[in-house]
């Protein structure tokens, strides 16, 4: 065997064994608000877009803005009692598929804030994959954001600004 073919072959099965590269995984709409100026708790909201073939799952979150980060969502007991609750085994992210984290729904949750959200403050925010690994966001705290459903529209109709994944950092902004 040549060393040119032998050089093919090493790095042909170097790159067969790479991890998935989180350039599939996009955050978009994202947004950080908390309960009030001196609340010690709170939330991001996003659209995670998977353009990969592969399902994945968000399985934690991290970041310096708080003691601790977790991932929540609400349920509803038998009486209809509606509670947030820490969900420890992540969430599904279906290939080519959609994870809508939303108020009343799926979100990330800051327990323990180290200092007060500031409205246009930039949050950064480490999501942790299965498959891709680890995706890091910049989100701007937006206090005055209504509930939107996720699709990142203000009041007035217009687009808001989008986080986009891609294993880089970007800073949301209004478009």
């Amino acid at each position: 065997m040549s060393f040119k073919s032998t050089l093919i072959a090493g790095l042909s099965t170097l790159v067969l064994a790479s991890p998935a590269l989180s350039a599939d995984i996009e955050a978009h709409h994202a947004y950080a608000r908390s309960a009030s100026k001196t609340a010690v708790t709170g939330a991001v909201f996003m659209v995670l877009h998977n353009f990969s073939d592969t399902d994945d799952h968000l399985i934690s979150v991290a970041s310096p803005a708080a003691e601790k980060v977790q991932l929540h969502t609400h349920t509803e007991d038998a009486n209809g009692i509606v509670k947030m609750v820490h969900v420890e085994a992540g969430f599904p992210l279906p290939a080519n598929g959609v994870l809508e984290m939303s108020r009343g729904g799926n979100h990330v949750m800051f327990l323990g804030l180290t200092d007060a959200f500031e409205q246009g403050e930039s949050i950064p925010l480490t999501l942790t994959f299965q498959e891709a690994g680890d995706v890091q966001i910049n989100v701007i705290v937006d206090q005055d954001r209504k509930s939107d459903g996720g699709h990142g529209h203000s009041e007035n109709g217009h687009e808001e600004g989008h986080s986009e994944g891609h294993g880089q950092s970007h800073d949301q902004g209004s478009d």
